[in-house]
């Protein structure tokens, strides 16, 4: 989450505020142990019913306004709600029964997500995949501890829950915080960025507005995300396997594996599209041995020229995102040194990894163009509280700690679009839609009023007269 904070925001809007963001980790963090701890002893103190209710509120909240969001928006708060409104019910359940579902609710999330992690480590092998493979187990510990009963036989199963959440929010905002003071350039780059790209003001906004109802229009200038998910693009009918055909690979009835494909394109004329040079034998034997991030796995790679040559040789691509606010100069720069290097690694370096990395090269400092000398401490406080923000940042820990994929890259470019080209606020918009719908038939009624006087008003004239 920290480096996407810092590749939006960027470190001149962070490096200002700094002080107040340390501040603001160590009252979190503080928070979080004092909750934590409170929830130790079986003797509580923290207002569980009152969290119950918040919990309640904002989950019907999220349900009612779920239909103003776009595609995977929309997905993504119809399963926050839902989420929100059953914690919310178990906890006012009470007693054993809907402690303990919260707990092992809880639990096999965290082992799930600890698992998943630990074997991705393992079998990619990718440069720090040993500091992966720690926090997976400290996962699974969790996990346990959420399990068994001590010490208070599951009552503490919230308490201990926000206690995290704190904890590792505010670890999160002191480290941002220190890193922002002491670093003189954006670590969402790589280190032969930093030397490469000088770093440049940020001028007024391009842009008359801040918000968007949805995505760019066909006739809007934007930069366009093209993926070929692994069923869309397999030559013949594949197998329904829930989720791995999605994120992973299509095997198709010849029991041939379709991984997909990701390019990014954009109206200077860049497109950026890693293939390698010979077809990968991607047949299920060799498949788990390619899946390893080293040297002996690299091939030789080949740029594709232009979309209407690769979609014309292969297929159209299957999905497109498109988005309005980015920086064709910060693109141009990391594609004019990415591209010397045509390597490709079927899992350290393939075509989604390529594109995640051209599209956060592309919209580095997004923010800090978008509101240019208004962004306040507002803009902050929004980007935390923009659901896509976490959305975005584990499906990037996900592909960090495996491997970047079409559905992976498909996922993330749809997120980073909602907090590059932000929406209103779902609650925001229907308040201020349901306000100017009251506005509107205020003035009809005033309308009808005055009409009504002035009908009045006529009929005394002609009363008058007729006397």
């Amino acid at each position: 989450m920290i480096r996407l904070v810092l590749l939006l925001l960027g470190v001149e809007y962070l490096r200002e505020r700094w002080r107040s963001i340390l501040s603001i980790g160590l009252i979190w963090l503080l928070a979080g142990v004092i909750i934590f701890i409170d929830a130790l002893d079986n003797a509580l103190y923290f207002p569980i019913h009152f969290f119950a209710y918040l919990f309640l509120v904002e989950g019907l909240a999220t349900l009612a306004v779920a239909w103003t969001g776009v595609g995977g928006q929309r997905i993504l708060r119809y399963v926050k709600g839902c989420a929100v409104v059953l914690a919310a019910m178990l906890i006012f359940a009470g007693h054993h029964h809907g402690n303990f579902l919260l707990s092992m609710i809880f639990g096999t999330l965290f082992l799930a997500d600890g698992l998943i992690q630990c074997i991705a480590a393992y079998m990619v092998r990718y440069r720090r995949w040993r500091v992966a493979f720690s926090w997976g187990m400290a996962e699974i510990l969790l996990a346990i501890f959420f399990y068994q009963p001590y010490p208070t036989h599951y009552v503490g199963t919230l308490p201990y829950c926000l206690g995290l959440f704190l904890i590792f929010g505010g670890v999160n905002l002191i480290g941002l915080a220190a890193r922002v003071r002491r670093m003189g350039a954006n670590p969402a780059r790589s280190e032969a960025e930093h030397s490469a790209v000088q770093p440049h003001e940020h001028l007024a906004s391009a842009f008359t507005q801040v918000e968007w109802e949805g995505p760019p229009a066909e006739h809007e200038q934007a930069l366009t995300v093209h993926v070929w998910t692994p069923v869309g693009s397999a030559k013949s009918p594949t197998h329904n396997y829930p989720l791995v055909d999605r994120y992973i690979a299509a095997i198709d009835v010849n029991g041939v594996i379709s991984t997909g494909h990701a390019a990014l394109e954009t109206p200077e004329g860049i497109y950026i599209s890693l293939y390698p040079r010979v077809e990968i034998d991607r047949s299920p034997d060799d498949f788990g041995r390619l899946l390893r991030a080293t040297s002996e796995n690299d091939v030789p790679g080949i740029f594709q020229p232009d979309y209407a040559t690769e979609s014309k040789a292969w297929c159209p691509s299957t999905v497109q995102v498109r988005i309005r606010n980015y920086d064709p100069r910060q693109l141009q720069d990391f594609w004019r040194r990415y591209r010397s290097d045509t390597t490709y690694n079927l899992t350290h370096r393939n075509c989604s990894s390529t594109v995640a990395r051209a599209l956060e090269a592309a919209i580095d400092g997004a923010v800090g163009r978008l509101y240019a000398q208004r962004a306040g401490w507002s803009v902050f406080f929004r980007i935390l509280a923009t659901p896509e923000l976490w959305v975005a940042a584990q499906i990037r820990k996900r592909a960090v700690t495996m491997a970047w994929t079409p559905g992976l890259t498909l996922d993330y470019a749809r997120a980073l679009s909602m907090l590059a080209d932000p929406r209103p606020f779902a609650w925001w918009k229907l308040a201020r839609t349901a306000c100017n719908r009251m506005v509107q038939l205020r003035r009809e009624w005033h309308a009808q009023d005055h009409a009504a006087i002035d009908l009045r008003e006529k009929r005394d004239e002609c009363a008058m007269h007729d006397n």
